[in-house]
């Protein structure tokens, strides 16, 4: 049986003294947490005082950057070609959104939103990243900015804000000139680090001069200090740091003439560019058509893009800078220079018939009845392709090609543009390099008339005109502020210029090529040469140049100056796919005009502009209508990513390979220039050297 264990006998004496053990070591760990505390709470009153102080500010106070002005883009005259204006926006901020659709549902009733505008949203928001700003309203009314700002404590994510945006009064007129801004997207935060870039309001330059200079351009930013309630409303602006805005930039542009010059092209593809002959300061910068810059600074939405994606006069692309063109007969002038060069009188002629047989085949002057007797000043006026074809072979187009370099063909200058392509002037060397083929008798002949291989721009045809009125080697500036370069002598006799200039005077002032050139004052005359320009065979467009498909007609071209007398200005216009020089000479005729006559100008042009639909950016927003009312939401997707729209802009990289050109590099018949027909000439196949003088 267990042994039964005994009652442990307590006495109160006992119970007394476990109690106060045990009250011992409570007291202990109280006392040691209390004096814990008590630390803590010194170390933080003491010694953290300033960091917590500064996060109870932080609740009670929002600090903000104040996006900089840009600085402005300016004329010669000090006209602003790029400024900025007040502004009442709204910015989305896609992290902070908690429910997207509810925000923009609320947004756009707030905002009056179309659906086209909440699909660009839409779309821009599922292209953004991180902190990306995403314009939902811009140029809003002050009781429209007031209905956001008041609801922004139930709209997470929505920075309504007053701010400065980038403004460009001539639209269109000047987009291929400066560029345009947008918002830092990843890859250019990837590039720099730096808040400003994720600032809403805030942007950068993306293309043209905007891009290049915009360093000097951004400025500094602000800051701003609000005292906020827990919501985040702002209750009041504690403290304020003006932002300071860029270096504005002076161009040798005249923006008067610039915004003439892009809407005296009209509806046509073209370009213009115009330049002063003394100093090379380049007045007019034209490519048209064009984008508006003002509607590319919160990104393009897809029915702009799409409509202009789908307009095949390609208004994405700067025909001065990426376009190469065969120059056609533009190219006379230079290479009659090269003729006198080598030693050829002036004098001496050649019997037009027509044509001439060059080996086996049988190329035919633009006249098809012939010229008659021919000698270099009829040459140049009448435009007479037999003249060349048959003095070119004796000269040959090493001697013609050295001319034509030192003319400016085939040359980059320093400008301030990321790429230019800068075109081909072919010779022998050239074709055995890229095509290991040797040089034909039928390769100079084309490129004596600006057609084969030959591929300018029209600043390089602004830059030989400008050589050939002055002499001298002029060389194009844009920006004011760089020096102006001393044009050394060209290193051509005064005796062989006057030769091309009185020729280019008879082309306009007598029976030449261009006598609907002529200015309309009795004091002031002008000098020009045309130029038409074959793109296709004549098989293609039935034989005639100005009709079937736009892309299969010629190119018009015209280069001229003016005055005669004392040259002042060179010009160059170019008339994609125009048909004939007949496009191209009245453009220049009239941007001269306005030159010397403002309002004369403007009388020729203001008739010109009923009849096509109004102005430029009249006739984008025309445009727009039709396409909104056509495809509303229903506009297909397309790739208009930022990337996208700078790539297509900006163009290729310098003198980068073009797309094979649908030109004859092979023998080839010239396209008729603009002018009566001539009596017509005994035919044969082979035309006859003579000596004339010029009467």
């Amino acid at each position: 049986m267990p042994k039964r264990s005994t009652p442990k006998h307590i006495t109160p004496g006992t119970l007394h003294n476990s109690f106060d053990r045990r009250s011992i070591i409570v007291g202990t760990l109280q006392g040691g947490i209390g004096l814990a505390l008590a630390t803590r709470l010194g170390y933080i009153a003491l010694f953290e005082n300033a960091h917590y102080k500064m996060m109870s500010e932080s609740n009670r106070v929002n600090l903000s950057l104040i996006p900089p002005r840009r600085g402005w883009i300016l004329d010669r005259n000090g006209q602003p070609i790029a400024s900025n204006r007040a502004d009442f926006r709204v910015d989305i901020i896609p992290d902070r959104l908690i429910d997207k659709d509810k925000t923009l549902a609320e947004l756009a009733t707030i905002l009056q939103l179309s659906p086209i505008d909440m699909q660009d949203i839409k779309d821009k928001l599922d292209k953004a990243r991180g902190f990306q700003p995403v314009a939902a309203g811009e140029h809003l009314s002050a009781d429209l900015y007031a209905a956001v700002s008041v609801r922004q404590p139930d709209l997470p994510g929505v920075v309504p804000q007053r701010s400065f945006s980038r403004f460009y009064p001539a639209g269109p007129c000047v987009g291929h000139l400066v560029g345009y801004v947008g918002a830092a997207n990843a890859q250019d935060y990837a590039k720099e680090h730096n808040p400003l870039l994720i600032t809403p309001g805030f942007k950068i330059g993306k293309d043209g001069l905007e891009k290049r200079f915009d360093a000097e351009l951004r400025g500094i930013p602000g800051a701003r200090r609000s005292e906020v309630t827990a919501g985040g409303k702002i209750v009041r602006d504690l403290d304020t740091r003006e932002d300071v805005p860029g270096k504005p930039i002076h161009l040798t542009i005249n923006a008067g003439l610039q915004e003439y010059a892009a809407r005296r092209i009209g509806t046509d593809s073209g370009a213009c560019v115009v330049m002063d002959i003394h100093t090379g300061d380049i007045l007019a910068f034209v490519s048209m058509p064009s984008f508006d810059p003002n509607s590319f600074t919160d990104g393009v939405g897809r029915l702009e893009w799409k409509m202009l994606a789908d307009d095949d006069h390609v208004p994405l692309r700067n025909k001065i800078l990426h376009g190469l063109f065969p120059p056609g007969s533009t190219v006379k002038p230079t290479v009659a220079l090269a003729f006198l060069e080598a030693g050829l009188d002036p004098h001496e002629s050649v019997n037009c018939n027509g044509g001439l047989q060059v080996g086996n085949r049988v190329f035919h002057c633009w006249q098809h009845h012939g010229h008659g007797p021919t000698n270099m000043w009829k040459g140049i006026n009448q435009s007479c392709d037999v003249y060349f074809y048959y003095f070119a072979q004796k000269i040959g187009m090493d001697n013609i090609a050295r001319m034509m370099r030192r003319m400016g063909y085939g040359g980059k200058f320093d400008l301030p543009f990321p790429a230019q392509s800068f075109g081909t002037v072919p010779d022998p060397a050239w074709k055995e390099k890229k095509y290991k083929k040797p040089w034909a008798v039928y390769d100079t002949v084309n490129a004596t008339i600006g057609q084969g291989y030959m591929l300018v721009n029209p600043l390089q045809q602004a830059v030989a005109a400008s050589r050939i009125a002055s002499g001298k080697i002029i060389h194009p500036r844009l920006m004011a502020n760089d020096p102006i370069r001393a044009g050394d002598p060209f290193g051509v006799p005064p005796e062989h210029l006057e030769v091309i200039r009185e020729g280019m005077f008879q082309a306009v002032n007598t029976t030449g090529s261009a006598t609907g050139a002529r200015l309309p004052f009795p004091n002031i005359q002008m000098a020009g040469k045309t130029g038409t320009a074959q793109v296709v065979g004549l098989n293609m467009n039935g034989g005639n140049g100005k009709i079937g498909a736009w892309k299969h007609r010629d190119h018009g071209h015209f280069i001229c100056f003016a005055p005669f007398d004392n040259p002042k200005y060179a010009c160059a216009v170019l008339m994609e796919h125009g048909g004939s020089s007949h496009a191209a000479f009245p453009v220049a005729r009239d941007i001269m005009t306005w030159l010397f006559d403002q309002q004369k100008g403007m009388d020729l042009l203001l008739p010109l502009e009923k009849e096509w639909g109004g102005t430029p950016q009249e006739r984008m927003a025309a445009k727009y209508r039709s396409y909104a009312a056509q495809y509303g939401v229903s506009a297909p997707a397309v790739d208009n990513s930022e990337e996208t729209v700078e790539s297509t802009v900006a163009g290729p990289p310098d003198n980068a390979p073009q797309p094979p050109q649908p030109i004859q590099t092979d023998a080839a018949s010239p396209a008729p220039e603009p002018v009566a027909e001539a009596p017509a000439a005994p035919a044969a196949p082979v035309p006859t050297p003579t000596s004339t003088h010029q009467p």
